[in-house]
């Protein structure tokens, strides 16, 4: 492996309309899942100049019976996604949460799937599509995540908060980060350059408000990174295209699930390509995703290695995962193949079926919509939320190595 080199990840905001999508999709799950814990939801989000449309297959009781709504239903899905683009902050020309335009789209489950993926007689829940799944962690951060990307997420968030609680009130909802660092040894020491895009009010591109918006955004990088990693030779690019007014879903149109990367390890780990936002936990794209970041992570916790990746993969319809694979990249302390049959062996994994992992990691609740912007990893397990990110079977993979 490389141990001197510049790395590069990107974060973008809450206001980037592929993320508004992201967090559009999300809630509609969470508001299935607080209905039905075995809802069925695929939804897509497109949002483009003051409008959002919705489309997707779903199934669950009280929700849809075929394609007839239950009463009320639609009425709390538009109230659900107007009330995220108001969150966010989006009260615009160009993009008004109480004035855009609403399209509902969604409509009921194909049965074939749901003969697939449903458990009946002896059958298993099966998995809800084919595909690969991976999850990674190093010991980088605290959040055992690449610090590119950590480093990324937090400046936005950071932006964001200050936007909200006024402290920078002349930012707008709309942002994107990057982070480059220098690595010496296989360790970040230094930060080459930072790029901050952000949407902004007007005037804040030239003159003394412009000086005062990058001087802002200096003070938050300064404040996230490592003390010694800003440097005199540092390399500043904020705002490098000029005005940045017109911007959010009134700029570009937005997607759900186009910024998996972000989502995921800024390209310091492979992705299996499915993204996760709109799926409920049925989807192995989304479940499968999460049990490997909680099994990468729980490895490098358990001081088993200090970088891990693990791939996974399923079949839709059918159960039992077809591979399980774990690479600890030449740091790891017993070998990797050691390490994957101690993960079929913990008995509460429930052998990586998507029923247990959902069991495991308790997914089928309404948790989703707060892992749509900063990315799903990386961040703080609390009750119910980020589950993946507990490290409670770092003890369990010790004893089973021991």
């Amino acid at each position: 492996m490389r141990q001197s080199y510049l790395f590069t990840s990107e974060s973008v905001s809450e206001g980037h309309p592929d993320k508004v999508s992201d967090q559009i999709s999300d809630a509609i799950v969470d508001l299935f899942l607080s209905k039905d814990p075995e809802a069925r939801v695929a939804c897509e989000t497109l949002t483009t100049t003051q409008r959002v449309v919705l489309a997707g297959e779903i199934r669950g009781k009280g929700i849809i019976e075929g394609d007839e709504w239950a009463p009320g239903i639609e009425q709390e899905i538009e109230d659900t996604v107007r009330g995220v683009v108001k969150d966010i902050g989006y009260a615009q020309e160009g993009f008004h949460w109480e004035t855009l335009t609403f399209e509902n789209f969604l409509h009921g489950q194909s049965v074939h799937i749901a003969q697939g993926v449903d458990a009946s007689g002896n059958k298993d829940e099966g998995a809800g599509d084919q595909g690969i799944m991976f999850g990674f962690a190093c010991d980088e951060t605290p959040d055992l995540m690449p610090a590119t990307i950590d480093y990324s997420h937090k400046i936005l968030q950071q932006m964001a908060t200050d936007r909200k609680n006024g402290t920078a009130s002349f930012l707008e909802p709309d942002s994107k980060s990057q982070v480059t660092l220098r690595y010496e040894n296989g360790k970040p020491v230094a930060c080459t350059a930072v790029v901050v895009s952000t949407q902004h009010a007007p005037g804040y591109d030239e003159g003394e408000k412009e000086a005062e918006l990058h001087e802002y955004v200096k003070g938050v990088v300064g404040k996230i990174l490592p003390e010694g990693f800003i440097t005199d030779e540092t390399q500043w690019h904020i705002n490098p295209t000029g005005s940045f007014v017109i911007g959010g879903p009134d700029g570009d149109a937005g997607l759900t699930g186009r910024k998996i990367i972000v989502d995921t390890y800024g390209g310091a780990a492979p992705h299996g390509g499915g993204a996760f936002s709109g799926k409920d936990p049925t989807k192995v794209d989304r479940s499968a995703a999460y049990i490997t970041r909680y099994l990468a992570k729980n490895v490098v916790a358990a001081g088993l290695a200090t970088k891990c990746t693990i791939q996974i993969a399923y079949a839709i319809g059918v159960s039992q995962p077809l591979s399980l694979y774990v690479d600890t990249h030449g740091t790891g302390t017993v070998a990797d193949d050691k390490i994957e049959d101690a993960i079929r062996g913990i008995e509460k994994l429930g052998g990586l079926t998507p029923r247990g992992i959902r069991t495991h990691l308790g997914l089928n609740k309404p948790i989703y919509r707060g892992s749509a912007a900063y990315g799903h990893f990386g961040r703080t397990a609390e009750g119910d939320l980020f589950p993946w990110e507990r490290t409670d079977l770092a003890a369990d993979l010790k004893a089973a190595l021991s």
